[in-house]
């Protein structure tokens, strides 16, 4: 029986006498819902996970290095033997890549002069890596021919001497372009970073944080360009607060003030400038309560184990998961300088049974 059939049977006995047959329609109705019932919640409960599994359990890693990494002549290895650096980390539970992209590069005032690291061309090489090893992929547009993090966020460029206006057309065309350039080989990122720790501004000095209303503006123009190649694309908000409450709420306050749409809140955190295990913990718990939106430890490096049992455990199913920063990189001590995995790789296959992460379709 169709909606309206039923809303007519309804208001027939609501308004009128009560008879026999309107009786016998109802209860044919209801044997009806009864047969029919476990497949619609079963085709509801399938549609519902499908949208969950976009950015649901992630266990991600950064790993924006690796090509660097590489041209150096390091080779990754576990026990002896050698594979690609993305299966060794699908293979030890790693469900997620991160990459970070910077305008121009290779531009004299660039990250790498004359190469093209964390370029657009290294991007699609490297986009094409994660999607064939079955992979989900993060992309981190820094809106920066260099690094961009809350104590510098230097304007490309090829954008210095655009006014505002022409500045949020360029923001909106350069993310536009991007991902077209990676829709065409098929290699669409799964989530879309506005912006990387942005709250002390992006693209400064016109989007610093003491003028919101600008920096607001900017963001809108970099998700309108994500929405322009694919409006399914969860958008996040990055921020580099993670055991900080107090600015975070502010921040996130004040985007949403001006009416900033995303998805995902993002939190970098690095102990030994956002706090503590137990300050993290009670960001994430009230961030979980006071906001709609999933949220993402997208950067850590210290405290393995107890960062990803903080963030699994953060009630109400909002907290999706974490990245870690740069793996692959000597620092991390995952990897030695000839790319030779140690026993702390072995702790990330325990966090995902422990936690059931698995490779998202």
């Amino acid at each position: 029986m169709c909606p309206s059939c039923f809303f007519s049977l309804f208001a027939e006995l609501s308004y009128g006498s009560c008879k026999l047959n309107h009786i016998l329609k109802l209860q044919r109705y209801m044997n009806y819902q009864k047969a029919f019932l476990p497949v619609v919640m079963l085709l509801i409960s399938s549609i519902l996970l499908a949208q969950k599994d976009k950015y649901e359990k992630i266990m991600g890693a950064d790993i924006s290095f690796l090509p660097e990494l590489e041209d150096k002549g390091i080779h990754f290895s576990v026990d002896g033997t050698e594979g690609d650096a993305i299966d060794i980390l699908k293979q030890h539970g790693f469900n997620y890549i991160r990459l970070r992209i910077f305008n121009d590069p290779g531009s004299d005032s660039g990250y790498s002069p004359g190469k093209d690291y964390c370029g657009l061309e290294q991007t699609k090489m490297m986009a094409k890596r994660i999607k064939a090893a079955g992979l989900k992929f993060l992309l981190d547009f820094h809106y920066s021919d260099t690094w961009a993090d809350p104590g510098k966020q230097f304007k490309p460029a090829a954008w210095e001497d655009l006014d505002f206006g022409q500045l949020i057309t360029a923001v909106r065309g350069y993310t536009k372009d991007v991902l077209t350039e990676l829709k065409k080989q098929g290699t669409l990122p799964d989530m879309v970073q506005v912006g990387n720790e942005i709250n002390h501004g992006m693209i400064w000095p016109d989007g610093k944080a003491d003028n919101m209303d600008n920096l607001a503006a900017l963001f809108k123009a970099g998700a309108a360009g994500v929405k322009d190649v694919d409006a399914s694309i969860p958008i996040m908000l990055h921020i580099a607060c993670g055991g900080q409450n107090k600015e975070s709420v502010s921040f996130i306050d004040n985007m949403l003030e001006r009416d900033v749409k995303f998805d995902v809140i993002g939190e970098s955190y690095y102990p030994q400038w956002h706090g503590t295990l137990d300050s993290l913990q009670y960001n994430l718990n009230d961030l979980s309560k006071h906001y709609k939106q999933d949220i993402i430890v997208v950067e850590y490096t210290y405290k393995k184990n107890e960062v990803n049992d903080i963030a699994f455990n953060i009630p109400d199913g909002k907290m999706k998961g974490t990245f870690i920063w740069e793996p692959l990189n000597t620092w991390e001590f995952i990897f030695d300088k000839d790319g030779k995995a140690n026993e702390l790789l072995n702790l990330y296959p325990g966090i995902a049974k422990k936690y059931n992460i698995k490779l998202l379709k």
